[in-house]
């Protein structure tokens, strides 16, 4: 924000002796002079405010543009006879979304002042825009909420009936997903790296764009969706073995990758929220600098990921496959979402190299335990994410996290840069924490909807295929 100019007649009271012997005309110059630099002074700041609001917005705008690319992706990944089903899907997640979160969500991450576990103000966007927060703020933070709920959808594809995509978007986005980011983004959290009045082991947690937040909350949901209703029907044959149900569209599956690409150049750089914001007054270095940082971070990490899932399926495999590389990519870009404002670009190349081999570990596990993630959701997003927010606690650099997180001097920072370990150990509790948050909130939420016959549909309707089921016929054709 630009800094305030001072300006008073008493200041200039001193100069009346160049307006001639008449005191009072020189109080008036001076009040007049004063007046004009208030006036340049207040444009100076409504332009901050309005660069700072546009580059929210347009950041808005990339993320929300994910979820387009989360819609390409599921439609590519699943069977022609499910595609018109996980598209209205993706659409639900947006709509139920936007207004569980304009309802109770927003207010629970960020309503202040609020305690420690969860905000109690703002709730339907009373009181914005505020000092605290703008509409900006509020879509922002939506697009970031439904992107979880879209990460859920895509593990319990081609299995699930209509009414429990309703329930567990609704739930999932008005109250798991924003208690979460209260802990770990609001100033009141009681992790969140920003409480500098009470932060956890005098670091909190670095989570800058929430691999953990988001990719940890929606990969663990999905985890227990996909484990609760059981693999698809054909997916292991008798004896155990895992059978590949290919998607049908490697086409969709790249654009939608490249559509999430793209996109994450909002969430990530995005996530800083302001970029008219100089670190030295009159430097060509400040806040623009690291948000071109932290694009590069991100591209590094998932072009990384994306070469080493391509040679290390190649190795396991013997063949080459396009749709691992593009989950490989993403999980890459998973990974660094944590960290990618406070590391080193050479740092993000590990990041990704890493983050390939968590992923590719993580569905050997899924084979050997039965868990039937279509889209690798549950793997990618919450063993990645995990796996970011520990890297953010090995290589986060002092000059990065102080530049970032200012107002706490000697804040603890990455162990391998030198830091000590405390950033490590409340990394840790974050990943322990959101765990069993998920796990204690959405699986006994799967599991009702399982018992009450509301989660999975009848193998008749999975075998000819949800798009040719009567009532999704209704849903998707009504005009």
């Amino acid at each position: 924000m630009a800094t305030s100019l001072a300006c008073s007649a008493d200041q200039l009271s001193q100069l009346t002796s160049i307006f001639g012997p008449n005191a009072t005309n020189g109080n008036a110059a001076a009040s007049f002079i004063c007046n004009q630099f208030d006036a340049i002074n207040n444009k100076f700041v409504d332009a901050a405010f309005a660069i700072d609001s546009t580059y929210l917005l347009f950041s808005a705008y990339l993320v929300f543009s994910m979820q387009l690319g989360f819609a390409m992706l599921c439609a590519g990944s699943v069977r022609a006879k499910n595609t018109m089903n996980i598209m209205l899907t993706n659409v639900l997640d947006a709509a139920t979304g936007g207004l569980f979160y304009y309802m109770f969500g927003f207010a629970f991450a960020f309503g202040t002042p609020s305690n420690g576990f969860i905000g109690r103000h703002n709730f339907a966007l009373k009181s914005i825009p505020s000092s605290n927060f703008d509409y900006s703020y509020f879509l922002y933070q939506w697009a970031f909420a439904i992107a979880a709920a879209g990460i859920t959808s895509g593990s319990i594809a081609e299995r699930t009936q209509f009414v429990a995509y309703l329930i567990y978007s609704s739930f999932l986005t008005g109250f798991v997903y924003p208690v979460v980011s209260h802990w770990f983004w609001s100033v009141d959290g009681w992790a969140s790296a920003t409480n500098t009045g009470n932060l956890l082991f005098g670091s909190g947690v670095i989570d800058f764009a929430g691999s953990g937040v988001v990719h940890m909350v929606g990969g663990i949901a999905g985890l227990w969706g996909a484990l609760i209703e059981g693999p698809r029907i054909g997916r292991f044959d008798h004896s155990g073995r895992s059978i590949g149900l290919r998607g049908h569209s490697a086409s969709l599956v790249v654009l939608g990758t490249f559509m999430l690409w793209f996109g994450w150049y909002g969430f990530n750089p995005g996530s800083f929220t302001k970029i008219f914001s100089a670190y030295t007054s009159g430097s060509y270095y400040g806040q623009w600098s690291a948000i071109g940082r932290t694009a590069v971070t991100t591209t590094l990490a998932g072009c990384t990921a994306a070469l080493t899932t391509l040679f290390g399926k190649r190795v396991l495999s013997g063949h080459w496959n396009v749709t691992d590389v593009c989950n490989g990519l993403l999980g890459g870009f998973a990974a660094i979402t944590a960290g990618c404002s406070v590391v080193e670009p050479w740092a993000a190349i590990i990041c990704g190299f890493v983050a390939a081999l968590v992923l590719i570990g993580c569905n050997k596990l899924a084979e050997k335990f039965k868990l039937d993630d279509p889209l690798e959701a549950a793997q990618l997003h919450g063993g990645c994410g995990a796996w970011g927010v520990i890297f953010t606690a090995l290589f986060a650099t002092e000059k990065y996290v102080n530049e970032v997180y200012p107002g706490k001097p000697g804040r603890p920072y990455g162990l391998f840069m030198g830091g000590g370990g405390r950033l490590l150990a409340a990394h840790v509790i974050q990943v322990l924490v959101i765990a069993g948050w998920v796990s204690a909130t959405m699986g006994p939420l799967f599991f009702i909807l399982h018992k009450m016959k509301l989660l999975r549909i009848s193998a008749e309707d999975e075998m000819a295929g949800m798009d040719l089921n009567p009532t999704w016929w209704v849903c998707i054709y009504l005009p």
